[in-house]
């Protein structure tokens, strides 16, 4: 790695993966995806885990990070500490009883990041402190795309179709729990129940009636002590992904897709999105083409709405009826080659590897600070 670390040829890369929350193991398997599928020869790639402790550590880059017997994959918190981030983007070598020493500068961050502490503004805020590039959205995208309540207010007064909702927040929850629950009743039957800032699916619950509803929030709140219950919408799940344009053209929305759970699961849960065996995505969606193309503008118009760079996934219901609603965007969607934002950009004629690179190129091109 020493030698490598020589060449002033290459720009250098640090992939940054893993955190301490509960959406740990699916930001292991997209990295694994992204270190694979990282041209050599252009870039020198720097593993840095982040462990479930909160410790940086130089990672290892030819470690499989899928899910292996069942099991879950986790940062090997043996590597070198890290400190990140140090002069313009330094990175600073932490080994126990040493002198701290330099490992040379990054160019760019591929924050392979899910949930809280990760998707949510947090480590976009660090590294514009320190003056690094990075793939994805800035600051204020990411924090509402995490936040599902505040995204889905930004989106309808961008006047977005948005489904009915209500936030429960900590503080009415524990002392006015009747009006909360009354509010929930007026939205009807069955709802969605679900974190507020958490992804993948992690601690939702399809609530039939009254008396699931108190353990589905409160199954939610082990993970965010705000929560979202939304009306249960009938209609089938549509998907479109979004990639900022190189130049100063609109961004690029791809084919919708569809996706179908196999099974007898009532949604679209974690098994579903990261088991292949679970889930199957349909790229193009059979929707009529209008409705395609209205749906790819909502989704460009979502985007920006929330002033999103880089890339995102956001997820639509198209309803019986035809009408389209807005269900939630993702700043940092899945990134396993068989997630579904890199699904659709396949689809639509940019295959994986072309589309790690044209993130990586689109955070060189961006300027540092405020934009």
């Amino acid at each position: 790695m020493n030698e490598e670390r020589e060449s002033p040829s290459r720009v250098r890369v640090a992939v940054v993966f893993g955190g301490r929350n509960s959406e740990h193991a699916v930001s292991l398997m997209g990295a694994g995806s992204v270190l694979e599928a990282i041209d050599r020869t252009k870039y020198e790639v720097i593993p840095i885990g982040i462990a479930q402790d909160g410790r940086w550590v130089l990672a290892s880059d030819g470690q499989s990070y899928a899910i292996e017997s069942g099991r879950l994959p986790v940062v090997d918190d043996s590597g070198t500490a890290l400190a990140l981030p140090g002069d313009s983007g330094t990175l600073v070598a932490l080994d126990s009883g040493d002198i701290p020493r330099a490992l040379g500068r990054v160019d760019v961050v591929f924050p392979m990041l899910h949930g809280p502490f990760g998707e949510d503004g947090t480590i976009q805020g660090l590294l514009e402190m320190a003056g690094v590039r990075y793939v994805g959205s800035g600051v204020l995208a990411s924090a509402v795309g995490m936040d599902k309540a505040y995204m889905k207010l930004v989106l309808r007064a961008a006047g977005l179709p948005v489904g009915p909702f209500v936030v429960v927040r900590d503080r009415d929850w524990r002392l006015d729990r009747g009006r909360v629950l009354k509010e929930i009743e007026e939205l009807g039957w069955p709802v969605f129940v679900k974190p507020s800032r958490a992804g993948s699916s992690q601690g939702i619950t399809k609530a039939h009636d009254p008396e699931s509803l108190e353990a589905a929030i409160e199954l939610a709140r082990e993970h965010d002590p705000k929560v979202l219950v939304e009306a249960a919408i009938v209609g089938r799940e549509v998907e479109c992904a979004v990639l900022e344009s190189l130049g100063d053209a609109a961004p690029e929305a791809s084919v919708p897709g569809e996706v179908l759970v196999r099974g007898e699961r009532e949604f679209f849960d974690f098994e579903a999105k990261y088991y292949p065996d679970q889930m199957e995505l349909r790229a193009p969606a059979d929707i009529p083409g209008e409705v395609a193309e209205t749906l790819r503008s909502l989704a460009v118009r979502a985007f920006e709405a929330l002033g999103c760079e880089g890339l995102s996934r956001v997820d639509f219901f198209y309803t019986p009826s035809g009408e389209l609603i807005v269900n939630e965007i993702n700043t940092m969607p899945g990134f396993t080659s068989l997630s579904v934002a890199p699904q659709l950009w396949a689809a639509t004629g940019l295959p994986y590897a072309d589309l790690v690179e044209r993130l990586i190129q689109l955070a060189l091109r961006r300027p540092a600070g405020l934009r």
